[in-house]
């Protein structure tokens, strides 16, 4: 068995004999610097594929995400999670720092993926190779979609819109909603950062990279003026998604999020985008419920798990 990184974007092909829904993405990702051929590995034995795994960037030299993990799930091999493991561990040495902490793995399901027995049992595969390296599960998500020809949502007219003044403005905002949420990566930054402080690394680790204009980005308002919340529509480098939405503690029961979700679909519906994405923790159902009220599908599930 050998296992080696690809050479270059001529082995895709090589890298995509498994299968997976991000495999459309890999050559975008590859010209763009999202990801290189030395994080996208593979354990061969002869010709065939028997493992994969693949890491991303926004294009910074360190991967932030393990996205690709796969196993040749109809091998007939009876060692094939331990050509796993040792793929795994393999190319992790070799991506990261010396004693760094992994970064997260993240893998997109669909919604019924535990009523189905053989996509259950090939996720249960992978986590079972991921929990022998110390990974453990984090948080499952809802991924959400509103799709052209449903209605864009209205407003109630309780609430007045204007843009983000700026980034004081915003990252304030977003560490004042920190009080009593629901979102588990927002939960695991409390456990080490002040609200500011966790806000200031969302806002510098995902919200500044976005290209789109930041006049897409909404504060409401009562008619006084006093801010009642925020939503940030936005581009990632793939879709139109709801970046962030939320309701400030004091505004909260009021149904002011109803009001949020229909001012960010407008937004983005307006540049006749193909789709708008979102997301949300699978155990915060009244956000997921405010995403169905707006016209939004559940089409998929990711499954996060981490090493800390």
């Amino acid at each position: 068995m050998i296992v080696r990184p690809i050479s270059g974007p001529e082995e895709l092909g090589l890298f995509t004999r498994l299968e997976y829904v991000l495999d459309d993405e890999l050559a975008d990702d590859l010209a763009a610097g999202r990801r290189r051929p030395g994080w996208m590995w593979v354990a061969l034995r002869g010709d065939r594929v028997l493992a994969r795994a693949a890491w991303w960037s926004r294009g910074g030299d360190t991967p932030l995400y393990l996205d690709v993990f796969d196993i040749a799930d109809d091998a007939p091999d009876p060692d094939r999670l331990d050509v796993a493991e040792q793929l795994l561990r393999t190319a992790t040495a070799a991506v990261l720092p010396a004693g760094a902490e992994p970064p997260e793995y993240n893998r997109f399901l669909p919604p019924g993926w535990r009523q189905d027995t053989a996509t259950r049992q090939a996720v249960e595969d992978r986590m079972a190779v991921l929990g022998r390296t110390g990974a453990q599960l984090f948080v499952e998500r809802l991924r959400l979609e509103w799709r052209p020809g449903t209605a864009v949502p209205a407003g109630s007219g309780r609430l007045a819109f204007r843009p983000v003044r700026d980034t004081g403005e915003i990252t304030a905002m977003m560490a004042a909603v920190l009080d009593g949420t629901l979102d588990a990566h927002s939960r695991a930054d409390l456990a080490t950062m002040t609200p500011r402080e966790a806000a200031a690394a969302h806002f510098d680790g995902e919200l500044a990279g976005y290209s789109s204009p930041r006049e897409w980005w909404q504060v409401a308002t009562l008619p006084g003026g006093d801010p009642v919340g925020f939503v940030l529509p936005a581009r990632n480098d793939y879709n139109a998604i709801i970046a962030y939405v939320a309701v400030l503690p004091a505004h909260r029961g009021r149904g002011y999020i109803d009001d949020l979700l229909a001012e960010g679909t407008r937004v983005l519906a307006a540049q006749d985008v193909p789709r708008i994405r979102a997301s949300t923790d699978l155990g915060n159902t009244p956000m997921a419920r405010a995403f169905a009220r707006a016209g939004y599908v559940d089409f998929e599930r990711t499954v996060t798990m981490t090493w800390s």
